[in-house]
């Protein structure tokens, strides 16, 4: 166990003198997402944590170079909605009132190092953080305390007494509802809500607009958030200079959700050909989760709950399909804790089987959710951008599934993995 532990904080050390150094990655080709085209040959080089320079005329003297033959590279990906302080496992249900905010934080060390070296370098964490355990995973990653994706925390997110957010199932009392534990009903307890979030270290909002799958209330996909509620956690979480993100299931509070100006509507699973017309207009994204359909195992839920999933599997396909028959801004995100975290990338090879094109996908997960987070310095490879770097073996376009065998992983110019 010593040595284990030894052998991590040499590694961070390493990584961290390695960013500071001048490198030089040279690979077969590069995927240029705007345009659509691998370029070849790939020679991209890297200082101060940031691309330097695509294709030089000339290369630095002094540099490392790190070779990728037969690879093709691409911008890190970001994942939009993952729980990384949390697992689908044997006694989740309790959890809540059984795990301190310290478990929970350090839950999450191990499951974002996972996220990092699956080529995921910014991720959105919306709202299993516990006693905002998310956010001291931000800090802890920040610091180079622990290896990990750049995380984008939620806090707790918000929910009616009862509602999917709440933590239900316990006799009165166990877990009183609040608004610091983002429990808040009516709009003046939604306002503090909000703003409790934000002073704690939240970096974007998630508020749950409808009923949901992992929570002991239904029906699936109910609206629970009032329109004037939706809109004043809007309202407010703008007027921080911040994104907020509505877990929404169902076509009323989908289009609610809309309307009320939250910025991205997650999971989408009954989106109708009137919502999809709604988003549309008012430029809402939707972050759906394709993979979960197949890896959740119903028969292991109670079965309240794999009802509700049941129902929704077949729906969720046809939202997805319907997002892009309409041409939505479709951002990339997996719900990563309801499955095993470092399988992000198995969303592509889901998204492509229910109709997606690998280009599209491998821009949800870099150009559109960059534009969803409001983060105009990463997804693309070009000089004076962030250097996260991700690298396969043969070519995407042609074979998705090479996403989930992430080779070589770069982020802000530390390498964290090369085979």
């Amino acid at each position: 166990m010593l040595m284990r532990a030894s052998a991590l904080i040499l590694s961070q050390l390493l990584a961290v003198a390695a960013g500071a150094e001048t490198i030089v990655v040279k690979a077969d080709r590069y995927l240029d997402v705007v345009a659509g085209r691998h370029v070849s040959p790939a020679v991209v080089v890297v200082e101060g944590g940031r691309i330097a320079a695509v294709n030089p005329a000339v290369l630095p003297d002094g540099a490392r170079v790190v070779e990728l033959p037969g690879h093709t590279l691409l911008p890190g990906l970001m994942d939009a909605h993952v729980h990384l302080n949390y697992e689908l496992a044997e006694g989740w249900e309790t959890e809540p009132v059984r795990f301190t905010t310290g478990d929970f934080a350090l839950r999450g060390v191990p499951n974002a190092r996972q996220t990092l070296l699956a080529g995921f370098t910014t991720v959105r964490d919306v709202g299993t953080g516990y006693g905002f355990a998310d956010v001291a995973l931000m800090h802890a990653i920040d610091r180079g305390w622990v290896p990990g994706p750049r995380v984008i925390p939620a806090g707790h997110a918000l929910s009616t007494t009862g509602g999917h957010c709440d933590i239900t199932g316990f006799a009165p009392g166990i877990e009183p509802p609040h608004y610091l534990s983002g429990v808040a009903d009516g709009v003046d307890a939604v306002l503090k809500a909000v703003r409790y979030q934000v002073k704690h270290g939240a970096k974007v909002i998630k508020i749950c607009a409808t009923a949901g799958v992992l929570s002991f209330e239904g029906p699936v996909g109910a609206q629970q958030y009032s329109d004037a509620e939706l809109r004043a956690a809007a309202e407010e979480t703008h007027r921080h200079g911040l994104r907020i993100a509505a877990h929404a299931h169902g076509t009323e509070g989908i289009i609610a959700a809309s309307r009320a100006g939250i910025d991205s509507i997650e999971h989408n699973s009954i989106m109708t050909e009137e919502a999809a017309r709604v988003l549309k207009q008012n430029g809402t994204f939707v972050v759906p989760n394709l993979y979960l359909i197949e890896a959740i195992d119903v028969s292991t839920l109670p079965p309240a709950l794999a009802a509700k999933q049941t129902f929704l599997i077949p729906r969720v396909s046809e939202s997805f399909r319907r997002s892009l028959a309409h041409g939505l801004k479709v951002a990339f995100g997996t719900d990563a804790g309801v499955f095993p975290h470092g399988l992000n990338a198995k969303e592509f090879t889901a998204r492509v089987h229910y109709g997606d094109t690998p280009l599209h996908a491998i821009r949800s997960a870099t150009l559109v959710t960059a534009e969803l987070f409001g983060t105009p310095d990463r997804g693309r490879i070009e000089p004076g951008l962030l250097a996260d770097l991700i690298a396969v073996a043969g070519d995407p376009l042609t074979d998705i599934r090479l996403l989930e065998d992430v080779r070589f992983v770069m982020k802000g110019g530390v390498i964290y993995k090369q085979r």
